[in-house]
C-alpha cells in the first residue's frame, strides 16, 4: 500500500472511530450549552424589568469579573485567543477552569447590562471539554480534531444550527481553509449538540421568510451593494474592536480600573440610551427587525459602538448575536432605501455582517438558510460571497490565521 492510501484509510479510520464520540461530546455540551442559555435569558428579562437598579452596578460587576480573572484565572483568562492558540499548536492545555469561569463573567456581563454576545462561551464551552477528552483518546490528532468538534458542538447547542455550526468550526481557525479530518465527529457533535439543547428547553430562532425576489439585473445590483455594504460593517467592526482593546490597554494597563473607569462610561450611555435598548445580546433589536416593529436609524450604530466598548473593557460574552443585531437592524433601514422587503434584508444583514466579522463565507450562508428558509440560499450565497470579499480581510477573533493557498 502506498504511502498515500495509507494516510487515506487512516483518515478514514479516524472519521468513523471518532464520530460516536462526537455524539458524546455533543450531548454533553449541549446540556451546558440549555443550562447556560436559559439561565442567561432569565437574567437578561430581569434586567429588562429593571434597568435602573442594575444597569448602574455594571461597573462594580466589572470589578468582580476582573478581580476573580486576575486572581484564579491564570491562562483562562484569554478566553477565545487561548482556544485559537491550541488550535494553531501554539498552546496545548485549554484548563477546564476556563467554564465556570467564562460562564458566570458573562450572566455578569448581562444581568448588569453589558452589551455582548453569547457564541463565545458556547464555543469555548465546547472546545475545553472537548479538547479534554482528545487528550485522553489513544488516537494521533485526537485532541486537535476534537477542539474543532467541540466548537461545532458549542456554537450548534446554542443556536440550533448544525450545518451552519460544522462549517463555522471547519473554516474559523484559518480562514480560507477547511479542517476537514474533524468533519465527522464535528458533524455528529453539532447535531447532537442541537437536539440536546432543544430537548432541555432552548428554543431556536427561526423565521420563515415569504418575500422572495427575481434575480433580474437591478435586483443583482442591489443585492451586490447590500453585499458590499454589510461586508464593510461586519469588517469594520472588527477592525475597530481590535483598535479599541490596544487602546484600552494603552491608556488603562491595569485591568480591574480598565473595566471599572470604562464600565462607569458605559453604564451612563446604556441608560442615556433609551434605559438599556442597547444592553445584553441584542434580541431586542432582532424581534423588531422581523416583526415590523419601530427601528430606528441608529439602532445599528449604537449597537455596534456600544459592544465594542463592552468588550474592549473586559466584559465576558461574544460578538456574535449583536452582530446579528447590527446587520438585521440596518438591513431593515437599507430596505427602505433599495426599495426591497425589509425582512429579506434584514435576514441578508443578519447572516452576512457576522461572516464579513468572523472572515467565514460557509457559515453565514448556511446561518441563512437553517434559521431563514433554504428557498433563500441564492440570496444569502450572492451577498455573503461578496460581504466576504469586501470585509477588508478583518476578523473578530485576532488569532485566526489567513491561508496562503489559493
Amino acid at each position: 500500500m502506498t504511502t498515500k492510501l495509507k494516510l487515506i484509510f487512516m483518515t478514514y479510520h479516524e472519521q468513523i472511530l471518532l464520530a460516536p464520540f462526537g455524539l458524546f461530546i455533543g450531548a454533553i455540551v449541549g446540556a451546558m450549552d440549555a443550562l447556560f442559555g436559559r439561565v442567561l435569558l432569565f437574567l437578561t428579562d430581569v434586567r429588562v424589568l429593571h434597568p435602573l437598579l442594575l444597569i448602574p452596578f455594571l461597573p462594580l460587576a466589572g470589578v468582580i469579573i476582573a478581580f476573580f480573572y486576575k486572581r484564579y484565572g491564570g491562562a483562562s483568562s484569554r478566553g477565545m485567543d487561548l482556544v485559537f492558540a491550541v488550535g494553531h499548536g501554539e498552546e496545548e492545555v485549554i484548563p477546564l477552569r476556563l467554564v465556570p469561569f467564562v460562564i458566570s463573567g458573562t450572566w455578569l456581563t448581562h444581568l448588569f447590562g453589558g452589551s455582548a454576545g453569547r457564541e463565545g462561551v458556547a464555543v469555548q464551552i465546547g472546545a475545553t471539554l472537548s479538547h479534554w477528552l482528545g487528550k485522553r483518546l489513544p488516537v494521533k490528532n485526537a485532541s486537535s480534531i476534537f477542539l474543532v468538534t467541540g466548537m461545532a458542538a458549542g456554537f450548534s447547542g446554542l443556536f440550533g444550527t448544525p450545518i451552519a455550526a460544522t462549517l463555522f468550526a471547519l473554516e474559523v481557525l484559518v480562514a480560507g481553509s477547511l479542517k476537514y479530518r474533524a468533519l465527522l465527529p464535528a458533524f455528529t457533535a453539532a447535531y447532537a449538540a442541537s437536539s440536546t439543547a432543544q430537548l432541555l428547553g432552548l428554543e431556536k430562532f427561526s423565521f420563515p421568510l415569504t418575500s422572495t425576489l427575481a434575480l433580474t439585473p437591478a435586483t443583482w445590483g442591489k443585492l451586490i451593494l447590500l453585499g458590499f455594504l454589510f461586508g464593510i460593517i461586519g469588517g469594520g467592526f472588527a477592525w475597530c474592536l481590535k483598535k479599541a482593546k490596544n487602546i484600552a490597554k494603552s491608556v488603562l494597563p491595569q485591568a480591574i480600573i480598565r473595566i471599572f473607569v470604562m464600565g462607569i462610561a458605559l453604564s451612563i450611555l446604556l441608560l442615556l440610551f433609551y434605559q438599556g435598548r442597547y444592553s445584553g445580546l441584542g434580541t431586542n433589536l432582532i424581534t423588531s427587525s422581523f416583526s415590523s416593529q419601530e427601528i430606528k436609524p441608529w439602532d445599528w450604530f449604537l449597537k455596534f459602538i456600544l459592544t465594542i466598548i463592552t468588550l474592549s473593557a473586559g466584559f465576558q460574552g461574544g460578538e456574535v448575536t449583536p452582530l446579528f443585531a447590527i446587520g438585521a437592524s440596518l438591513g431593515v433601514i437599507l430596505a427602505g432605501l433599495l426599495n426591497l422587503p425589509p425582512a429579506l434584508v434584514a435576514a441578508l444583514g443578519y447572516a452576512s455582517v457576522f461572516g464579513s466579522a468572523s472572515n467565514t463565507l460557509l457559515a453565514p450562508i448556511m446561518i441563512g438558510a437553517e434559521v431563514f428558509g433554504f428557498q433563500n440560499l441564492p440570496y444569502f450565497f450572492i451577498v455573503c460571497s461578496i460581504s466576504y470579499v469586501f470585509n477588508m480581510n478583518k476578523s473578530i477573533y485576532a488569532k485566526q490565521r489567513k491561508s496562503t493557498n489559493f
